[in-house]
């Protein structure tokens, strides 16, 4: 990395019909690899979605790029500043959704989606008493960081989340029902799914949480701890007033922000765990995946059978002392 060189992080999306989405993910490619971004983007017949890192002088011209083609010249682009690359690659790839619900009868955000809420009118439905907060993320970025007295779904994936709403319903009928998801996405096509489902009073948070945090208005109130992100990052400040920690460590409910995978490949389950707890279990998020023999932590540190063999023992001491 060049010293004093200033990096930013580009999140964005937008729908829009595109015929060929194999062709244009590879030429996009090969311009983003050709200006030195890094970065992961997903382009389906629905639109665009990506996230990609680079110096302001990279970032500027791929937006001016951007701007001159006819299919993404009115994407908005939410903008990081960042010390440098937050990818190690540059990924383009075409997809067949842009979100990924699975539904049988696919919800096209143009035709419908619910009402946008700028931040300060997101904030302000917050308050009142007929409003039903949803968040429309994954269990493990609720788990870091959520607004104050949001329905946390239980799912670890977005194709989920419709059959958890159809065995949920009951909470939300008669509500107002605010929705929102990091940058805007998975709102736009969620929420229209929503109101298809009969639910007729459905907001959306406009621009996501990335917004809401930067707005100078509201400042990121009544969010709580951090929000995940999907690069090296892995989360980022909201609230501008008062930061409170709602993350908790996997191994003993400890305030903790610190993403780690569980060091077991084939259970590789994003886990909040500090250096010392990461440490101490070895990254194994359950004694099964401490003791495979494709345990990575393992692996990494070197560790012989001897030195595993005595962790697991201290670990065995200690929850007899806390039956």
């Amino acid at each position: 990395m060049e010293e004093n060189q200033e990096y930013r992080v580009l999140l964005y999306y937008h729908y829009v019909n595109v015929e060929d989405p194999e062709t244009k993910a590879a030429a996009h490619l090969n311009y983003c690899k050709h200006i030195g971004l890094k970065g992961r983007i997903f382009i389906a017949p629905e639109g665009i979605n990506g996230t990609v890192s680079g110096t302001v002088e990279q970032t500027e011209k791929y937006i001016r790029a951007m701007r001159h083609d006819e299919h993404f010249a009115e994407t908005i682009f939410k903008i990081d500043e960042t010390e440098g690359h937050v990818f190690k690659k540059m990924h383009v790839r075409p997809k067949r959704e842009l979100v990924s619900l699975r539904l049988e009868d696919d919800i096209d955000p143009k035709e419908q989606t619910g009402d946008y809420l700028s931040p300060k009118e997101f904030y302000e439905a917050m308050q009142r008493e007929d409003t039903v907060v949803l968040d429309a993320r994954n269990d493990y970025e609720y788990d870091i960081g959520h607004f104050e007295g949001a329905v946390r779904p239980d799912i670890r994936s977005f194709r989920e989340l419709p059959e958890w709403i159809e065995e949920n319903k009951e909470q939300f009928e008669g509500k107002q029902i605010l929705t929102y998801c990091t940058g805007g996405i998975r709102c736009e096509k969620f929420s229209g799914w929503l109101k298809e489902e009969g639910f007729e009073n459905v907001s959306q948070l406009h621009g996501g949480i990335v917004t809401y945090g930067k707005d100078e208005e509201v400042k990121g109130a009544g969010w709580n701890g951090k929000c995940y992100v999907f690069d090296e990052r892995l989360s980022v400040p909201v609230n501008q007033v008062e930061h409170i920690v709602v993350g908790r460590d996997h191994f003993d409910g400890e305030p903790c922000e610190r993403y780690v995978n569980c060091g077991n490949p084939e259970c590789n389950k994003q886990i909040l765990c500090s250096e010392e707890n990461e440490d101490k279990y070895m990254r194994g998020c359950t004694h099964e995946c401490r003791v495979t023999p494709r345990n990575r932590y393992i692996i990494e540190n070197k560790l012989s059978k001897a030195e595993v063999d005595e962790r697991l023992e201290a670990i065995r001491r200690e929850k007899i002392q806390h039956a």
